[in-house]
């Protein structure tokens, strides 16, 4: 890896941010922006044109209340002028009820996406999303009125009613500094940039290790003399991967961990990192439970000839809370959405070639 991938890989990262800008502010402009003029997608209940999807969703969009898409871990790999990712997303959502009260959604998925520069800009060739799980729960989301001025804060809205767009155009306006010129950067701090990018990539092999049960994947996330504490299991990394997809497979129906505030601090050879990271399970049997879990990992990381690996891992509970399992929710929203997550070679994820 270079200093150019990794400003490649920042430039796919803002159009993936800007996607679910557009889709969260009901922007169809925003949103088409995101795709080449040829660009397609696959949601399941909309399949073609790019361009025609923008308009559907957004006018979709546009009828109903807020939404808040969270894209985080990024993984891609790059190949010229093309590039492939995948992307964990956590979107917020609510319904009116069908025959009772409205219902909030927090749904978990991830896109599938093909990405090509063309005359310098990055932009998405085709996009397929993959439903992993949800949660839900009955009532709808009150949105407190103006209240005392002092405790007042901006609500979201769609398009330019949302006051995200006046205080981006404030803050914009007041930058001085346009054309002052470049900087320039010794050798450690390029290396600096781009270890902190292979590390991000091994965090987000960790979860797809973990959530895919791929216990060869999660394996080349740790040196072999490496240390881990989750709780689950405290041991070495080599032993930790084979024995925490073990038990996934046989205590959970799903797993989903998206992490995202990624703090690494390199020094040569050496690095400590601390990611938040929130997870969603589905336990098996009977009395089928959700979990949302949200703490943060603690990393030591070394770079020993050449690759980065984790050398240290502890895991820090900080939220935790547990309902009854709402994933069989079928209906809905969710009737179209039959692409779903998997364990193993039968996730999408592993048939995601280059095409």
């Amino acid at each position: 890896m270079n200093i150019a991938e990794v400003v490649d890989r920042q430039a796919i990262a803002k159009v993936l941010a800007q996607h679910s800008r557009g889709v969260d502010r009901a922007d169809a402009g925003l949103l088409a922006d995101c795709y080449h003029p040829d660009g397609t997608v696959d949601y399941r209940f909309y399949a073609g044109p790019a361009s025609e999807f923008a308009t559907i969703l957004c006018g979709a969009q546009k009828a109903g209340p807020v939404t808040l898409h969270r894209t985080a871990q990024m993984w891609t790999q790059m190949e010229g002028d093309r590039a492939w990712s995948e992307s964990y997303i956590m979107a917020y959502a609510s319904s009116a009820g069908e025959d009772g009260p409205a219902t909030q959604h927090l749904i978990c998925g991830r896109y599938l996406d093909q990405h090509e520069r063309r005359d310098g800009q990055w932009r998405m060739n085709h996009r397929t999303y993959v439903l992993d799980t949800s949660i839900n729960w009955t009532g709808g989301l009150a949105i407190p009125g103006l209240g005392p001025l002092a405790n007042h804060v901006p609500s979201g809205g769609h398009g330019s009613a949302d006051p995200g767009i006046a205080l981006l155009a404030q803050a914009r306006a007041k930058i001085t500094t346009k054309g002052a010129g470049t900087m320039t950067y010794d050798d450690s701090t390029v290396d600096a940039v781009i270890s902190r990018q292979q590390i991000a990539d091994l965090t987000m092999a960790y979860c797809r290790g973990v959530d895919r049960a791929d216990a060869a994947l999660l394996a080349t996330v740790f040196h072999p003399d490496s240390t881990v504490v989750s709780g689950a299991f405290n041991g070495d990394g080599p032993t930790f991967a084979t024995q925490i997809c073990a038990l996934v497979e046989a205590n959970y129906e799903q797993t989903f961990h998206s992490i995202a505030n990624q703090w690494v601090e390199v020094e040569g050879d050496g690095a400590v990192g601390e990611t938040y990271v929130i997870a969603v399970s589905t336990s098996r049997g009977e009395d089928r439970t959700d979990t949302l879990t949200g703490g943060r990992y603690i990393d030591r990381f070394e770079r020993r000839n050449g690759q980065w690996r984790i050398a240290e891992r502890t895991f820090v509970l900080d939220w935790l809370r547990a309902e009854p399992s709402t994933r069989d929710m079928t209906g809905g929203m969710y009737a179209a959405l039959d692409l779903h997550g998997a364990r193993g070679s039968a996730d999408p994820v592993y048939s995601f070639t280059k095409v």
